[in-house]
């Protein structure tokens, strides 16, 4: 017997613990950290082919408040129906722009007062934990297998690099966007410190 169940049987309330929140709890808390997110995030995909990939990267994209996704290379469609599937809709909330390649994606960035930071396990390159993320950023992130290109690497501003411990050298596309998409808004959001959601 656990000291839940006793506590009911003899007539104390169980103690509260956590609980999963309900879907207008969790639109409270995501307006309130809306709130603390001034930055602006964009996120730079060249030739990341897979259509599953695409539409995991939108999904987590949509989620962490990127407010622009320009694409290049051979980069899936969002519109192929497996990145669909995979956003679950959420691409409706992400402007997405093809752009002919590299250099235009990048520029098209920097247009837009952001600076481009690679990830990539690359020479020079700085731990993600360690780069420049303050302010406006645009994450540029490669193909599934070559990672970003030479070209992409010498027009970003800065290129930085996931630490890994374990003894696999690489990440998925997708997992890795997350990780630097979470990065990126960490950092502005430690500042801010606690959040809690709207009151009712």
């Amino acid at each position: 017997m656990n000291g839940s169940d006793a506590g009911r049987r003899d007539g104390t309330a169980a103690p509260a613990g956590p609980r999963q929140l309900g879907a207008t709890d969790v639109k409270r808390l995501n307006r309130a950290w809306r709130r603390r997110t001034g930055s602006r995030l964009g996120l730079l995909l060249e030739s990341v082919a897979q259509p599953f990939n695409v539409g995991s990267i939108i999904r987590t994209a949509a989620a962490l408040g990127v407010d622009q996704v320009w694409a290049c290379g051979d980069t899936a469609s969002p519109d192929h129906p497996a990145a669909r599937k995979t956003a679950l809709g959420t691409g409706r909330y992400l402007p997405w722009a093809q752009l002919p390649d590299v250099r235009a994606a990048v520029a098209a960035a920097r247009a837009e007062g952001l600076a481009v930071i690679a990830v990539e396990l690359a020479s020079g390159a700085v731990p993600l934990h360690e780069a420049a993320l303050d302010g406006d950023v645009c994450l540029a992130l490669g193909n599934e297998d070559r990672g970003c290109s030479a070209a992409l690497l010498a027009a970003a501003d800065l290129v930085a690099y996931i630490p890994q411990a374990g003894r696999v050298g690489s990440l998925n596309v997708a997992a890795a966007a997350a990780i630097a998409l979470a990065e990126a808004r960490r950092r502005e959001w430690a500042a801010a410190g606690a959040v809690e959601p709207d009151e009712p």
